[in-house]
């Protein structure tokens, strides 16, 4: 079964936002499995299913590349292994 993690990017709408988080994903070797985005008015929201097997990089820098993607676009955007991510939403 494949490692997955999840990204969320939340923030105001602008181009580029889907283009620049894929474009990390890649360059990190992360696989894009599934995806799904909004415009609520001027608000951006996604969530992003990522395959990280192919990570070329330690799980934790791909965190830290993806925060501070965020940061330097003025988003809010977040990877959670998808293992930390069900132990979190089981009822």
């Amino acid at each position: 079964m494949k490692k997955k993690a999840v990204i969320s990017v939340t923030g105001r709408d602008n181009v580029g936002i889907i283009a620049k988080v894929s474009a990390l994903c890649a360059e990190c070797g992360a696989n894009i499995s599934d995806i799904s985005q909004t415009v609520m008015k001027e608000y951006f929201a996604m969530i992003m299913l990522v395959e990280i097997d192919g990570l070329n990089l330690p799980f934790t820098e791909f965190v830290d590349k993806v925060r501070s993607l965020g940061i330097e676009n003025g988003l809010e955007i977040n990877a959670m292994h998808e293992d930390i991510f069900d132990s979190m939403h089981k009822i």
